[in-house]
Parts: C-alpha cells; structure tokens; sequence
C-alpha cells in the first residue's frame, strides 16, 4: 500500500510541478522600406455622346506627372499624382472645352488629410443630363478603397460646377443639384 501511495504522490508532483516560463514570444517587426515611387497606369478613354440634340466627342486621358508634389503613406512610401485631360470635341472636330485638371482643381472639394496624402485617382464620364455633361472624380489615398467622389458637370455654355457626390450610386440616378 505504501508503495502505491509514493506512485500517486511522484505521478502528482511530475504533472503539477512544471515550471512556467517568464519568456514572451512576439514576432520581430520588420520595417518596411519604401520603394521606387508608385504610378498609376496612363489611361485614354474616348466616346461619343448625344447631347443637346448633336453628337459630341468626349476624351478623358489620365497621365501620371512627376512634376507634381508627391504624397506619401504611414511607411513613407512615395506615390506620384496624376494630371487628366478632358476634352470634349463637336462634330466637325472643332473643340468646345479642353481643361486639365490637377488634384489642386478639386482643394476645395476635400478634406486636410485627403489634400495631404490623396492623389487625383479619376475622373471619368457618367452621362448626358439635359443642359450638362456629368463627370465622376475622386481624389483617394492610393492603393487604399478610401477616397472622396465628386461630380463635376459642364454646361452647354462652358461653366464647370463641382460638389461632392454624396449619394450612394445605387441606380445611376444623379438628381442632385449643381
């Protein structure tokens, strides 16, 4: 019997009397070093329209520009703004409106933050609307889903209006005013 009670008392001691460790684990972090400046790709879209009871020919080009101020993230990585053409032509060819556009267009538009780290990441035409051509912009932090969408819509007499899209784009309905 006694030997029975010293197997249960050296089977509890062996299993209770493990020793806690004081040691932390945690992975080493490992800055990461920016790279070359980021570019978006060069982007050309052209179409024709109907508008104002004539064909119109739009073109939006989007080009990166190392001549503007570069942005950059939390790790310090560079990021190269972008200059858009957008040209909207008649029939015969002769040009109604040409203007390019920088993020600084658009400054009054967004935030401190998005003025500081943002890039002008699009502007695309959406749609003929009676009197108005409707363009979609947005200035984002780049390689993020995070931007600011705006609305800029050209008058059949040339004036440029710009606000801020905040309406979900649920159905392509864009009944907001100027």
């Amino acid at each position: 019997m006694m030997v029975a009670v010293a197997l249960i008392v050296a089977m509890l001691a062996s299993c209770g009397g493990q020793k806690k460790s004081d040691d932390i684990i945690a992975q080493r972090v490992v800055k990461v070093k920016p790279k070359a400046p980021v570019k978006m790709q060069e982007y050309n879209d052209e179409r024709d329209v109907e508008w104002i009871g004539k064909t119109y020919h739009v073109t939006v080009h989007r080009q990166p520009a190392d001549s503007l101020p570069m942005v950059k993230d939390e790790t310090g990585q560079k990021f190269v703004d972008n200059v858009f053409s957008v040209k909207v032509s008649r029939q015969d060819g002769s040009v109604f409106f040409t203007r390019t556009f920088t993020k600084q267009y658009f400054l009054n538009y967004i935030t401190e933050d998005y003025r500081k780290k943002g890039i002008l990441e699009g502007i695309v035409f959406d749609k003929a609307d009676g009197d108005w051509l409707v363009f979609a912009a947005s200035v984002g932090l780049p390689q993020t889903d995070e931007y600011i969408p705006l609305i800029v819509r050209l008058s059949r007499m040339g004036e440029l209006t710009v606000r801020q899209d905040t309406q979900m784009d649920t159905n392509g309905d864009d009944s907001g005013d100027n």
